[in-house]
């Protein structure tokens, strides 16, 4: 089956787009909120990457396998009659309880986004909450399906009306596929129409993303067993019982890695709005990595270093050149507008001078419409954030200081587009509990545009290596 999108539409910003998690990992209970950058720092093994991946799995799920129900009847009356107009303003009525049957069946789908026992998952929660005045549909839709090179039927909605028309393209005695088919792509529409301005497309840079790249043609399994289920299939596919076969051995967020990595010549193919509006955004990045990526025709990929005449294998390139390879084709090549581009651990291989480059990076694509969500260990990372932050207060003095340590205007961050969160233990009261305990959660970090990002989980490592250098250096009594 074939689709054919006539329509585009940006991410909407909304109000309060808040996300609650539950038994997940390590955290017993945390809400977080998305910003136009969204950072989650805090200790090892104290939840960040179980909140970044059910993040984008509910995202990917919401995108792929979600689909809303569209009455029988409907249906019926789409082959009988040749039409149906569906009326907008039901489903938006309806939104809240549609939203929340999303997140009830990404839930139970938790187990195979993370690739891990259903055990692990029984008590697990996950949910996601909008402002009502925030879900308002696209203007305008048009979408037709097909198969067998053959239009089947339209799906489309004018500018000001709160109709949607589905309409056959073909005799109804040539629609060959089921009406539950027909249903879900009719859901699929719907939710498009209804929710497509709030949700943002996610891409991933998990943080095994480095092996994906030394092994990306070997590491071609997510393909292979798709395919493998598809030919088997007698009967209509369920999207759902794919998912959960599809992701069995390895989390979503790596397989994703693994799928793009594996494709970069056909991403290769074509250019994301930064490469057209953006350019000098691209030369940064050949600036942290030193050179540039390049896709042969037989998919070989290598690294070629700035200034120098050679080509070097992945294998034989830096172990920052490859934690960088998606992100860098994501950029140059897939990158669009309200786009929520997720890293886990950034830092990864990096230089503490790359890290602050990547950090000036990240600004940079929050300040061309690029949601930036990070996990990280990094204080180069955060500080050099919260320069950014320190530096836009419009003073002269702090302008000229920006100058003379060539920060940039478009590299400039509002303290308001920024959400922080710290994973770390503290004093919360549970759902249904009548007093406060201590359990991991994420607790969201002060952010003051004079001085920045509060993030006590690195000050606190700081100030006690300080505190026993100097006891080093002036002795007891310093």
């Amino acid at each position: 089956m074939k689709f054919a999108k006539a329509n585009e539409f940006k991410f909407r910003e909304t109000r309060d787009m808040k996300i609650t998690i539950k038994n997940l990992g390590a955290i017993k209970q945390a809400e977080f909120t998305l910003g136009e950058l969204t950072i989650i720092c805090g200790g090892n093994n104290t939840g960040k990457t179980y909140a970044t991946y059910a993040l984008f799995g509910f995202l990917s799920f919401w995108r792929n396998a979600f689909s809303i129900k569209v009455p029988d009847g409907e249906v019926r009356c789409l082959l009988n009659e040749g039409s149906v107009d569906l009326d907008i303003q039901d489903y938006i009525g309806n939104a809240q309880s549609i939203l929340k049957k999303g997140c009830a069946a990404f839930t139970e789908q938790l187990p195979h986004v993370f690739a891990s026992s259903d055990k692990h998952f029984s008590e697990s929660h996950f949910s996601v909450d909008l402002d009502s005045s925030d879900i308002q549909p696209i203007p305008t839709f048009e979408r037709t399906m097909g198969a067998a090179k053959t239009q089947l039927f339209s799906i489309s909605k004018k500018a000001d009306s709160a109709l949607v028309t589905v309409s056959l393209l073909v005799e109804k005695e040539k629609v060959r596929i089921s009406q539950d088919i027909i249903s879900q792509i009719i859901g699929d529409a719907l939710k498009d129409i209804v929710f497509g301005r709030l949700f943002p497309h996610p891409f991933i840079a998990s943080a095994e993303r480095t092996g994906a790249a030394i092994f990306r043609k070997e590491l071609n399994f997510a393909r292979n067993r798709l395919l493998e289920e598809m030919s088997s299939m007698e009967k209509d596919i369920n999207p759902l019982e794919l998912l959960s076969k599809v992701y069995t051995d390895y989390a979503l967020p790596v397989q994703s890695n693994v799928d793009f990595t594996r494709q970069l010549e056909r991403h290769a193919k074509k250019d994301s709005f930064i490469a057209k509006k953006h350019p000098e955004i691209l030369g940064d990045f050949a600036d942290i990595i030193g050179g540039d990526y390049l896709v042969t025709k037989n998919d070989d990929l290598y690294y070629v270093p700035k200034g120098k005449r050679i080509k070097l294998t992945m294998d034989e390139s830096s172990s920052a050149v490859r934690s960088l390879l998606d992100i860098g084709f994501y950029l140059r090549h897939v990158a669009a507008p309200g786009d929520l581009l997720m890293v886990d651990e950034p830092e990864l291989n990096l230089h503490p001078e790359n890290q602050r480059r990547v950090a000036r990076l990240f600004a940079r694509l929050v300040n061309v419409g690029i949601k930036v969500f990070i996990t990280t260990h990094s204080d180069y990372i955060l500080k050099e954030l919260n320069t950014l932050i320190m530096l836009n207060q419009g003073e002269e003095r702090l302008k000229a200081l920006a100058e003379r340590e060539r920060y940039k205007a478009s590299e400039m961050l509002k303290s308001d587009k920024i959400k922080a969160y710290i994973a770390e233990e503290a004093l919360i009261k549970l759902d249904g509990a009548k007093k406060k305990g201590r359990y991991q959660t994420l607790v969201q970090a002060n952010i003051d545009s004079r001085l920045g990002i509060e993030a006590r989980s690195f000050d606190t490592t700081i100030e006690e290596m300080n505190r026993i250098q100097e006891e080093i250096v002036w002795g007891g009594d310093a």
